[in-house]
């Protein structure tokens, strides 16, 4: 990888879909700077990125998050792009909603990423770079049970699209990739955290609401989701910018 080669910071890097982000771009010819809260996943994500530098860090933290891009720029020398993709998935009625739990889903899921895009502006707009942000189907429609869930991904979605309109005239882009269901560690959590003692009737509940049919539907490949976030870091796709692009299977299309 040559030395110049653009940098792109992809948080959440542990997980499946920072993973294959990380793996796309590095395929791409970019160099990916990685990181995540628990340092083992992260060591195999960077492993798989052909090496790729990484540092273990709690993203709930103002401080923290600007210690990072400022690791990662004196580390790599530049900034070109920020994919934010770390985060977490709480369910349950609003009503019996604990406030560590709420407390974590906005911490991890809004603060962490505003403020490692904060931190990551000046340098994004010397190099006219992007910012891609992981929102979901529940960061444009609501989803039966998860309500603070669907409150820390509607927050996502805005500030991508309030971000897009600030940034424009410095020619950074600023974009929302809203998955469905995701093959992956935190689907898994989810099915083994919320599915009691039957994991695999809570996925076939899933899928049961996917308008390809019970027979038909399937769970979201993070490769399907990297290979979006890195066309938009394109190019050729300069044009996209304050957009929430749903990859669902039509999900939130309506019913």
């Amino acid at each position: 990888m040559s030395a110049d080669a653009r940098v792109v910071l992809v948080t959440g890097a542990g997980g499946g879909i920072g993973g294959a982000v990380a793996r796309r771009f590095a395929a791409a010819g970019w160099r990916p700077v990685l990181t995540d809260l628990v340092e083992g996943p992260l060591a195999a994500a960077a492993a798989a990125a052909g090496g790729a530098p990484f540092r273990a860090a709690d993203l709930r933290s103002a401080t923290t998050c600007a210690d990072v891009v400022a690791w990662a720029v004196s580390r790599m020398g530049r900034l070109d792009g920020l994919v934010n993709a770390a985060g977490v998935w709480r369910e349950g009625p609003t009503a019996e909603t604990r406030e560590e739990d709420f407390d974590i889903l906005f911490d991890v899921n809004v603060k962490g990423l505003y403020f490692m895009t904060a931190a990551a502006i000046p340098h994004l707009k010397a190099c006219e770079g992007f910012v891609v942000n992981l929102s979901s189907d529940a960061g444009l429609q609501g989803n039966t049970g998860a309500a603070a869930y669907c409150a820390s991904k509607g927050a996502v979605s805005l500030f991508t699209k309030a971000l897009a309109l600030e940034l424009a005239p410095d020619g950074v882009r600023v974009n929302a990739i809203c998955p469905g269901d995701v093959a992956g560690p935190m689907l898994e959590f989810q099915a083994n955290t919320y599915g009691g003692d039957d994991p695999a009737a809570y996925f076939a509940r899933l899928l049961g609401g996917y308008p390809q049919g019970p027979v038909r539907a399937r769970f979201i490949k993070p490769d399907e989701v990297a290979s979006l976030i890195e066309y938009l870091a394109r190019p050729e796709a300069q044009p996209i910018t304050g957009a929430t692009l749903s990859i669902d299977f039509g999900y939130s299309a309506g019913k």
